[in-house]
């Protein structure tokens, strides 16, 4: 990830974009379980609500999964 947004960042300066580009403290979580799955999925349904964009996470239209992740045994 650091690779990533380290490329990212100096391809956007070489344009003249303007940083900062990452948020600080960006965290990211291995989802090790469907019991994981499910609890994340739940707090980024809720992000809208707790922005105060909207009453019930049902009400943002913008929510949806693109491809259902699935959990494999190793």
């Amino acid at each position: 990830m650091r690779a990533l947004k380290r490329t990212l960042a100096k391809h956007w300066s070489g344009e003249g974009v303007q940083g900062p580009h990452w948020q600080k403290g960006f965290f990211d979580h291995v989802l090790r379980s469907e019991e994981s799955y499910e609890e994340k999925w739940e707090y980024v349904r809720q992000n809208p609500v707790r922005a105060g964009l909207v009453i019930t996470p049902e009400e943002w239209p913008y929510q949806g999964e693109i491809h259902r992740l699935t959990v494999r045994a190793w």
